[in-house]
């Protein structure tokens, strides 16, 4: 479904292609002050033809507040952001009901919406949804002033050095390929008990979240899979002091689902873009057999560019969500 949260429940509608993207975020506390032009330093992280290796796809980004908003301040009805769709390349999209993209929805969305799903720039399963994510998590940062985040990408199909990152970029723009990436998240500042044990531990709802991010392939919280190399001794977090200060944070700042008061550290795999220029031969359903394709459009040489301020929007609306239940 298209719709998560317990205390802070968001509900994401549109397509790709559609006249709007948008979301509807439900159980801000009234009289939240807000303003569209709060969010749109987020939404510019996100843009693209801002990285040599994003798509050159440039939308204005603007957001509409349609409901819930009153003078300024949330009134405690569901707010609805609305995103006009409008540099559209529609006619790029047109063989993709019968001719499928390798590593895309095209396929199992035909299947499950019996032919009826929208397969211009993937439709509901795009990354142009991720505008509506932003939107809500920049909102979500207003319900958690105490938090700061420091959002980075790390790898770049597995290169590490920053310095490298252009020229990696720029040489797979020239082959017409793609590669993955390592995004890191860190907030900082979350209250000591936030979180639920179990089925609502910060970890779970965090990676649901971030798992709905079109692209998405991997999460993992501190030391992650290392941890599962080492030994008790190695990654244990000793305790520093009486505020439960650890002198490392292999735990990534959670204990038994809670937020212990240290950072909240975790990881993103992001895959390559699965648009790329370079012919395909996967399944064409009008011939019964496979044929290559090649991919139109405007994509980007590395989605975890743009994804890396997704995936802060995603951990910041776990942590509104998780923080509300306390209040």
């Amino acid at each position: 479904m298209n719709t998560i949260g317990t205390a802070l429940r968001l509900t994401l509608f549109g397509e790709s292609h559609g006249p709007y993207v948008g979301v509807v975020i439900d159980g801000i506390p009234a009289g939240t002050p807000l303003a569209a032009k709060e969010l749109l330093p987020d939404l510019a992280r996100r843009q693209g033809g801002r990285h040599a290796g994003s798509t050159p796809r440039a939308e204005q980004d603007c957001p509409q507040i349609v409901s819930g908003l009153l003078n300024g301040h949330t009134t405690g009805a569901p707010l609805t952001l609305l995103f006009a769709n409008g540099n559209l390349h529609s006619q790029d999209y047109d063989t993709l009901r019968h001719h499928y993209r390798p590593s895309h929805a095209d396929l199992a969305a035909a299947v499950k919406y019996g032919g009826y799903n929208d397969p211009r720039g993937g439709g509901m399963f795009s990354g142009r949804m991720t505008v509506a994510l932003v939107a809500a998590g920049a909102i979500a940062k207003k319900l958690l002033p105490d938090v700061s985040f420091a959002t980075r990408l790390t790898e770049i199909g597995g290169e590490s050095d920053p310095a490298r990152f252009d020229e990696l970029l720029a040489e797979l723009r020239r082959r017409g390929d793609s590669a993955g990436g390592i995004v890191e998240v860190v907030a900082r500042g979350v209250a000591r008990g936030v979180g639920e044990p179990f089925f609502d531990s910060v970890e779970s709802v965090a990676a649901h979240l971030l798992f709905s991010i079109p692209g998405v392939k991997g999460v993992e919280f501190g030391a992650g899979f290392e941890a599962a190399r080492r030994t008790g001794s190695a990654n244990n977090d000793r305790i520093a002091d009486g505020s439960g200060h650890t002198f490392t944070n292999n735990d990534g700042g959670i204990n038994g689902g809670i937020a212990n008061g240290n950072d909240i550290r975790l990881r993103v795999a992001f895959k390559p873009t699965p648009s790329i220029a370079l012919p395909q031969e996967t399944f064409d359903a009008r011939r019964g057999t496979t044929a290559p394709l090649t991919v139109g459009g405007r994509h980007d040489a590395c989605i975890a560019l743009r994804g890396a301020v997704v995936a802060e929007a995603a951990l910041a609306l776990a942590l509104a969500d998780l923080s509300l239940r306390r209040a």
